[in-house]
């Protein structure tokens, strides 16, 4: 907004409890009793109160009340890897989830924290619990939480510690799941995309999803004969299978998540003129919307958002209900979700 002299006029500032307080007559304090459930205070008193600041446009601060209470409900999120489509759906759903609940979650994305010291500011607000996804600063976070008595829930890869909470997908499971329907529709020459190494919070799930096409592979004698690294990315996914196909001839194609897998399966269709299923399998892991589109229809494994924000919302109440109870580890499954790629 500008006024008649065309100079940007001031922000107009938020209407403080003290300038109600002022207005009306009374204490601060007698604002804030005006304001909070329950409290006491004469009703022709808090009847003025409310009628300036309606008059004045004022709305108390919920937050900031709550943080003189012994229970904020602020919860700590910190993100992993916020490229990825599924880390992005998950938090979107989680988010809603606490806010439903009742919660003020604080969010920070675990993957542009360069180190320990960098977050140490957040242990500086009064949290009630923090969510860990994907595994980012673990040690740190753990050994800081424990040291506050911070209740920590932990997603996407296991922690077996005393008083933290974790959810993981059984992420072998669904990938040997998967290998075993493409061996049974007669495929052999298997390749696997990657996520990338360099990651080391998202290590395990990594290597887990690797370890379940290995051994579905090693009980039929056979090997993967080609694989590459990428970064979760649809771009990267596209990049990986051009080195692969360049040099290799292969059947399936196995994907570490579903935007790298629909990367491939663009290149596959579009460069190399191979229809997909009948010259080459092409598979995904996370389930993400993106996977049921019918330009991908993409044969892949569920990772199940929902069943893992119910789990953790469900940790979140019984440690705070309960801080000394024992952790406990949740492994959600890995379903197969058959489509038209492979």
């Amino acid at each position: 907004m500008t006024d008649e002299n065309n100079i940007p006029a001031k922000p107009r500032r938020r209407v403080t409890a003290k300038a109600v307080a002022e207005r009306a007559g009374v204490s601060r304090s007698a604002v804030s009793r005006a304001f909070t459930k329950g409290a006491y205070l004469d009703q022709e008193k808090k009847a003025r109160i409310l009628e300036v600041a309606e008059e004045l446009g004022y709305r108390p601060n919920v937050f900031a009340a709550s943080l003189q209470a012994e229970s904020t409900n602020i919860v700590a999120v910190l993100t992993g890897n916020m490229k990825s489509h599924f880390d992005t759906e998950l938090v979107e759903e989680l988010l809603g989830r606490l806010t439903a609940e009742g919660k003020w979650p604080i969010v920070v994305n675990g993957e542009k924290v360069a180190n320990a010291s960098s977050i140490e500011g957040l242990f500086g607000f009064p949290v009630d619990a923090m969510i860990l996804r994907g595994g980012s600063m673990d040690k740190y976070v753990v050994e800081s939480c424990a040291k506050l008595h911070i209740p920590l829930i932990v997603s996407g890869v296991t922690v077996k510690s005393e008083r933290v909470d974790s959810v993981a997908c059984r992420n072998a499971d669904g990938t040997y799941a998967l290998t075993q329907l493409l061996l049974e529709k007669g495929r052999r020459r298997f390749a696997w995309i990657d996520g990338p190494t360099r990651v080391v919070t998202q290590e395990a799930h990594r290597r887990e999803r690797r370890q379940g096409v290995e051994r579905a592979l090693a009980e039929r004698g056979l090997e993967i004969i080609a694989t590459r690294d990428s970064d979760y990315t649809y771009e990267g996914g596209l990049a990986a299978a051009e080195a692969i196909l360049r040099e290799q001839d292969v059947d399936a194609l196995l994907c570490a998540n579903d935007a790298m897998a629909a990367g491939a399966l663009s290149y596959v269709r579009e460069n190399l003129g191979l229809k997909v299923p009948e010259d080459l399998a092409v598979t995904g892991f996370d389930d993400i919307d993106m996977a049921s589109w019918p330009c991908f229809n993409l044969t892949t494994v569920q990772n199940p958002k929902s069943e893992i924000v119910d789990h953790i919302i469900r940790l979140l109440h019984e440690r705070l209900a309960n801080p000394a109870k024992a952790g406990e580890v949740v492994l959600v499954g890995a379903d197969l979700v058959p489509r038209g790629t492979h």
